[in-house]
């Protein structure tokens, strides 16, 4: 008899989120898994729109580790930040750990280097967070 199968429920983590929507011209936030699901939205992005960012987030991550990989000749590429300018502002997007990315969206009078810094700290925030908390198992058999 095959054990039943426990299906693990990701933490909401937008708890990381609210010091960078302090910021000045920062409009929305939201951390994504690397298989496109958002696991924390800061709480003025619509939910369709989240799922949206979070979807075309890992598809831009996966090609700019491909460009990297391509342009530098190598089998495979770790990414550090990823920046999108656009008319209406900026993305900035940064690995969050294991297969995750803390996504920033502020407007074009941003201060593009408080925004990449204070992106760290955060980051360096849940990853401490992820290293002192037990893994929670709250899925029930499938």
């Amino acid at each position: 008899m095959n054990s039943p199968t426990r299906r693990r429920v990701a933490e909401d983590k937008s708890w990381v989120l609210a010091p960078l929507m302090e910021l000045p011209h920062v409009v929305h936030a939201a951390v994504i898994s690397g298989d496109g699901f958002i696991e924390g939205a800061s709480p003025g992005l619509q939910r369709e729109a989240g799922e949206g960012v979070a979807a075309m987030m890992s598809a831009l991550q996966g090609a700019g580790r491909a460009v990297t990989a391509a342009f530098a000749g190598k089998d495979d590429a770790r990414l550090r930040q990823t920046v999108i300018e656009s008319d209406d502002g900026f993305v900035f997007a940064i690995p969050a750990g294991e297969n995750t990315c803390l996504a920033v969206f502020a407007g074009p009078e941003v201060n593009m280097g408080v925004v990449a810094h204070h992106m760290q700290i955060q980051v360096t925030t849940l990853g401490n967070k992820a290293m002192n908390s037990p893994a929670r198992d709250l899925g029930n058999p499938v």
